[in-house]
Parts: structure tokens; sequence; C-alpha cells
């Protein structure tokens, strides 16, 4: 593709928005986080023609924004720059911003042209190259989960939930799937749905969820894969900024409150072989060998990347007995208590909802890893075993990593998240995660003033 192929979206892009300003470049980080650069109109088609220069450091960051030493893309390099070119397709206008303002989400690339290694969008395309090399298209639907939450804090720092807009009175009850409860949010949540609909984001409108001011809003499934974590991150975006033009917060955070659920990313995947027949349809309502060898790969696979699906401390503190968080692996049909769901739908619907990563985890990373255990089990026709019936809490000892640590170590030595992250991947992922948990556990809390200052 020539320089002038590239520009012309946003050429044509600035015709069509002749009153916007400025735009905002945006590179997802490797916990999804938007860095980037704003720039204006001529900076855009710069940016399509010469590509952005950014250093690849910006992949070797903890969530405080801190480079990471320890992952070998800062000092041992010079902090060298990559190249940074726009994604195809995600062009939009920013509805929420408060002058008129674009956005492109970008992907990094060697200075040679080869993807860079620690971009997670190109972890992604790497694990799916592997289904294109056997003519699969793999469908990917995600869901999310989300808080609204007043902009003010508790006295110790604690979220407060949003107040009802109509009333100004705080949320009292949950009621799963109220209607009054989204007419309580109609203005902020059908600001959201038109926000999506301006930035061409497919969704649906939202429903209740399972504590007060939660909300889940699903994107539709799509035959690009990447494409739908583009989304991922375009959604989560704007969430977040039409809350705060409204006066919210929203948070994706994984367990913002230990009394209430969780915020979940639930992944729902198809495969399309090459006339576009869905491999996982059988005769029965389990399905075809495939989606059960996909199944047993899910399976296999799922404590590799824990680390992937839940990506800091508060991440672990979503998965309980009985919170529609799994603690292992388990499959079934149209059970909400296992990790590998198969919906109830016709046969030509067939899928398995992956329900295992939170919110909080980077909507790339989560598709890649989803994948890779598809396609290891396709790959080695894995058998997942008969599947559960009734209570998956019940019946099925918890085995997957329980806190971030352990995570981490199992992430570290994984042969599945080597052959198909890459080894150098792998290491940056881990040292970045590693370096956050130290400082997280570098924190003398409160309680442990409380607890120990005056009896030890």
């Amino acid at each position: 593709m020539t320089h002038q192929d590239r520009s012309a979206e946003a050429e044509t892009f600035l015709v069509a928005h002749p009153e916007i300003e400025f735009f905002e470049l945006l590179v997802p980080d490797q916990l999804g986080i938007p860095r980037g650069k704003r720039v204006n109109r001529d900076g855009l088609v710069s940016a399509y023609r010469q590509g952005m220069n950014l250093p690849g450091s910006l992949f070797a960051l903890d969530v405080t924004g801190s480079n990471v030493d320890a992952s070998g893309l800062v000092w041992e390099e010079g902090d060298a720059d990559r190249v940074c070119f726009p994604v195809a397709g995600t062009l939009v206008p920013v509805p929420w911003a408060p002058r008129p303002t674009g956005q492109v989400l970008m992907t990094m690339f060697e200075h040679d042209g080869r993807p860079f290694f620690a971009d997670p969008r190109q972890v992604l395309a790497g694990v799916l190259a592997r289904f294109s090399a056997l003519g699969l298209k793999p469908v990917i639907a995600m869901e999310f989960e989300f808080y609204l939450l007043d902009r003010s804090r508790g006295p110790r720092g604690e979220p407060i939930l949003a107040r009802v807009p109509r009333t100004g009175r705080p949320q009292s009850q949950n009621q799963v799937y109220s209607l009054d409860d989204l007419k309580d949010f109609d203005t902020v949540l059908h600001a959201m749905e038109e926000a999506c609909r301006a930035q061409d984001i497919p969704s649906d409108t939202a429903t209740a969820e399972y504590a007060p001011g939660q909300f889940e809003i699903n994107l539709h499934h799509i035959d690009d894969a990447l494409k739908a974590a583009d989304y991922g991150i375009m959604f989560k975006n704007a969430i977040k900024g039409v809350a705060d033009q409204h006066g919210f917060e929203a948070t994706f955070m994984a367990k913002p409150f230990l009394e209430h659920a969780g915020n979940g990313l639930h992944v729902h995947l198809s495969v399309l072989d090459s006339e576009g027949r869905n491999i996982f349809q059988g005769d029965d309502p389990l399905g075809s060998p495939a989606l059960k060898h996909a199944i047993g790969g899910l399976s296999a696979t799922m404590n590799d990347f824990m680390a992937v699906f839940a990506p800091n401390a508060n991440s672990y503190r979503r998965f309980q007995a009985g919170s529609y968080a799994p603690l292992a692996p388990s499959w079934g049909r149209n059970n909400r208590t296992v990790s590998l769901r198969i919906p109830a739908s016709s046969l030509e619907a067939t899928r398995v909802e992956h329900r295992v990563g939170g919110s909080d985890a980077n909507p790339y990373l989560v598709a890649a890893a989803v994948l890779a255990g598809v396609h290891y089990g396709l790959a080695n026709k894995i058998d997942p075993g008969p599947p559960t019936e009734g209570n998956a809490y019940d019946k099925h000892r918890p085995s997957l990593s329980d806190y971030w640590e352990l995570a981490l170590e199992v992430f570290s030595r994984s042969e599945v998240a080597r052959t198909y992250f890459g080894e150098s991947f792998r290491h940056v992922f881990t040292a970045c995660r590693m370096q956050e948990l130290k400082s997280f556990e570098a924190i003398i809390t409160p309680l442990e003033w409380e607890w120990y200052l005056r009896l030890s």
C-alpha cells in the first residue's frame, strides 16, 4: 500500500468533517490503556502517510505509567522509537469531547515493516494467522460489564455508587434486568448508545446487571477478531468518555465493591470454515467434535492465561463461589456456573461463551488467549470430558490460579503462552506485571495499622 492509499481514508474523513480540529492518535498499551498523541488536521494526514514515532517502551509500562526496566525495552536499546500507523476503519468522531475532536487507533511496527512483538494487537494478529493457515475464520462477540460511579470518593478513598439522576438519591438495591434501573439512567445510557453509533461500534442496548449501578452492553458477532477487539478498546473509551460528560465515572475494574458483583468480559466465539460453515455446529445442542476439541483446548490452557484474563491485584477478588466468575475449567450447555458455556441457541448459531476474563483485561490479549486455546484444542484434538450439569461450583474443585503472583509464575513458564504469544512478549508482559505487583505489595495498608500496630 502506498502512502497516498493510506492517507485516502484521512482525507475523505476531513472533507466529511470540516468542523473537527484535533485528533487523538490512540495506542492501547499492554493493559489496554489508550496512550498516544494529539494532532491537528495536517498531523492526521502525516500519521497516515509517514506514521507516528513512539518508543517501544510504551508497551513496557505498569499501570502507573512507569517504565519497567526489566522489560528490556528501555535502557538496553536506548528507549528506541518504532513507528505506528492508523488501524483502517477506526477513524471516527468523538461526540463526548468538549470541542470537535476525532480519534483513530494506531498499531506499532518495526521500521522495516515487521509487526512489533510487544504490541498486543500484533499478538492477536499472530494468533489469527494460525487460523488463516487452516482456512478458518473465528467469529467473535464481546460482552462488557461496568459500573457507573459518583465522582466523589468515600472517607477511605472507596468508590461511591452513582446517585439516581432523577431524584439525587443513592441506590440501595439491585434488580437484575430491571427496566426501572434503565429508566433511572436513561439519559447517560442513551448517550452511550448514540456514541457507539457515531463511532460505528456495533453494540446492543444496555441491560441492568446483578448490582446497583452495574450495566452490561454486548457487542455484535463479527467475523474479524481484530476488528472485534478494536471495537472493545473503542467501546471502553466511549463509555468512560460519555460517563464523564454526564457527571459520572464509569469503571471496568473487576471488583470495585466486595459486596457486589464483579465486572466480567465474556467472549462468544464460533469458527467458520472456508465455505462459511460454522464448524461448531453438530447434530445436537452439544455441538460438533470440533467444538468439543475447542473446549478441550480452552480448558487445558485456561490456567496458562489467567494472568491475561485477570491482569492485576484486584482482578482476583472477582473469583468467588456463587459469583458467576469460574474457579475451574468446566463446560456445559445453558449453564452460567461453568467457565465455558454453550448458550441455548439454534444449531446454526452454536458457539462457546468464555466467562473467565474480567472487564479490566485488555480485549486484544483476551481474544488472543481465547483463540490460542481454541487453536490448541483443534490442533491436538483434546477431549474436554463430560459436560457439567447443575452447579459447577459444587462439582469442580477450584484449580485456577487464585492470586496474582501465582498466575504470573504460571504464565512465565507456560509453553503454550510462549508458542502463541512469543517468548519476547511473554517476558515483557511478566516483567511489567511483576513490577506492578511488587509496587502494590510495598504499600502498608490502613488495615495493617489497625490490626498489628498495637497488638504486635
